[in-house]
């Protein structure tokens, strides 16, 4: 089947880079990737999913310069963490053409604040609210994992020439992704999340708030099947605090669900339950580093390097801007940002 303005540019080589990248080929859509490490990229790149199915196809041009990847392209989506939000659109800047939508498959670390800063004004947005798949590579640039769906995507726009021209581009980001896609009224109801940005830096918190920086853990815990209740409090106080903000920001009322409703759970003990019987979550390790002795936290892992500075962070100093007081979310932060400053939030 024909897919009008079929062409996309996926910057960056993640696992949701390789797993849009290869389910989107299969599907019909001419990818192109910009990524700094093209040349370990095979043609073709195969998706194993979670439900039995084989996803293959193959890349239409790969390149680390967007001048190759970046002109021919009828939409562009950034697969990258946070900090290299900016970067990216840098590149992408100069060769996009008038009307080319620019998006992000995690838009709470800031992407809609900097595309507005970077790119032309009036340039089509778009990003998730969620990121659409559970991903994990398994060859770099060859093949990968989709561990878990989403049973709806929703997407905010911002830009768009019109209704249809937004209607039309969720029915294509509805095809590339086989899911339901559904539009949010508002940037900001992607632009700001309880997912990501609260969820992994209070579990990190739970359960290393008293490391003392090099004494080694002698298991390597697993991040959801060894949730406790503690990890649980700490979120459900940071989500109210989130949602105090919420009430302060042009945020659609109801676009964007408290935790405990999300999990449909009433308390903590329910939410750990909940988090720790999750199919899709399973068997997913603590980010933690083998050393002598045991194991210590992976500081450089993204759990720490985008969630904490380009996730909650955000969260703080909007929360700052509007004068709402954010204790538990102060600690966590406060807990997370010594093993990683960040530059200034520039909104």
């Amino acid at each position: 089947m024909e897919i009008p303005g079929k062409t996309l540019c996926i910057c960056g080589g993640g696992s949701l880079g390789h797993v849009i990248a290869g389910t989107a080929a299969a599907r019909g859509f001419c990818v192109n990737l910009l990524s700094g490490r093209a040349e370990q990229w095979h043609d073709e790149i195969t998706i194993h999913a979670c439900d039995g199915k084989v996803f293959s196809g193959n890349l239409s041009k790969k390149s680390a310069s967007a001048s190759d990847v970046i002109p021919d392209a009828d939409f562009v989506l950034l697969c990258v963490p946070g900090y290299l939000i900016r970067e990216t659109l840098e590149k992408v800047a100069p060769h996009l053409h008038t009307g080319t939508p620019v998006g992000s498959v995690v838009s709470s670390s800031g992407f809609f604040f900097a595309a507005q800063e970077v790119l032309p004004a009036g340039t089509p947005l778009f990003g998730f609210q969620r990121v659409p798949y559970i991903a994990r590579v398994s060859e770099y640039g060859k093949s990968a994992d989709l561990l878990g769906y989403k049973n709806e995507i929703r997407l905010a726009t911002k830009d768009f020439p019109s209704a249809d021209s937004q209607e039309a581009f969720r029915q294509k980001i509805e095809k590339l992704l086989d899911t339901p896609t559904a539009l949010l009224k508002s940037f900001w109801d992607a632009a700001l999340t309880n997912s990501n940005p609260l969820l992994h830096p209070c579990r990190l918190y739970g359960m290393w708030n008293d490391w003392d920086g090099k004494t080694p853990y002698a298991q390597h815990t697993l991040f959801y099947e060894d949730w406790d209740d503690f990890s649980s409090e700490i979120l459900i106080a940071a989500d109210e605090e989130f949602f105090a903000l919420l009430k302060k920001l042009p945020v659609t009322p109801g676009a964007i669900p408290r935790l405990p409703d999300y999990y449909e759970c009433g308390n903590a003990s329910e939410l750990t339950r909940k988090l720790k019987s999750i199919p899709a979550f399973r068997k997913i390790r603590a980010p933690m580093l083998a050393v002598p002795g045991g194991f210590i936290p992976d500081v450089k892992n993204r759990y720490f390097t985008e969630d904490i500075p380009y996730g909650m962070k955000i969260i703080k100093q909007l929360a700052q801007q509007n004068n709402v007081e954010t204790p538990t979310i102060n600690r966590v932060l406060n807990w997370g940002l010594q093993f990683f400053p960040p530059p200034p939030f520039r909104k």
